[in-house]
């Protein structure tokens, strides 16, 4: 009900200001377990993609999202709570995977929707990166459910790192069709099938987006930045106090 109301109150206005494009929706099943594999370009693609879809679909969210503090982080709360979201805590990475796949598992035994980003994180320059092959491969081996790749067009561009307000626009969606790994199933444990069900998966995101595929994890290069950013700025010092 609450589901409902909150895709109403939200959805609508989405829809009105950006009028998102959708290509391939008649690949998403009318009903029954399915996983939506996405790029993660945004913070809004968790509001786009479920605003698009006739079915609810439910996605991990970080924990920091239901704990901050705030007018502000009580509206995003609410939002999370209010579409079904579940928050996981990734302080600790083993434990957050187990707590996202035993989420992932609950969703899709309820026949529903389960939506994960394979990346792990928004990629820091919209290209697409190495898909972590713990929590999609194993959840979709779990449960056997089919995977449906999915791609996200242009969300990075809407509000930037920087802009308060965002820039009118038409991001798009384009669904895949779905992908069936039963000739991996009870081979969960092997970690070499894990990788292999993974860059399967992350091979039709990259076709369906277009995106350039860069071979590392996305938190990888978000750190490799930093450091570069920090090693930048100690220099323009440096050369400042010469």
């Amino acid at each position: 009900m609450l589901y409902g109301t909150m895709k109403v109150a939200i959805g609508g206005p989405l829809k009105v200001a950006f009028r998102p494009w959708v290509e391939g929706a008649e690949n998403i099943p009318a009903e029954g377990p399915a996983i939506l594999a996405s790029n993660h370009l945004s913070f809004s693609d968790s509001f786009f993609l479920p605003t698009m879809l006739d079915r609810k679909v439910t996605f991990i969210a970080k924990a920091e999202y239901f704990t901050t503090p705030g007018v502000k982080g009580r509206l995003t709360a609410a939002f999370f709570k209010g579409v079904g979201q579940l928050p996981v805590d990734r302080s600790g990475a083993r434990g957050a995977g187990e707590a996202a796949i035993k989420s992932g598992i609950e969703v899709l035994e309820r026949g529903e929707l389960f939506g994960i980003y394979p990346e792990g994180t928004r990629s820091p320059d919209g290209r697409l990166y190495r898909g972590k092959p713990g929590g999609l491969a194993r959840v979709a081996l779990a449960t056997g459910a089919p995977v449906i790749p999915v791609a996200m067009i242009d969300t990075e561009k809407i509000q930037p790192p920087g802009k308060v307000m965002p820039k009118l626009m038409r991001p798009g969606i384009r669904i895949g069709e779905p992908m069936d790994f039963s000739r991996y199933q009870g081979m969960e444990h092997d970690r070499f099938v894990l990788r292999a069900l993974t860059d399967e998966v992350m091979y039709e995101i990259m076709k369906l987006s277009g995106q350039e595929y860069v071979d590392v994890y996305a938190t990888a290069a978000k750190r490799q930045l930093a450091e570069a950013a920090k090693a930048a700025k100690e220099a323009e010092k440096k050369q400042a106090g010469a």
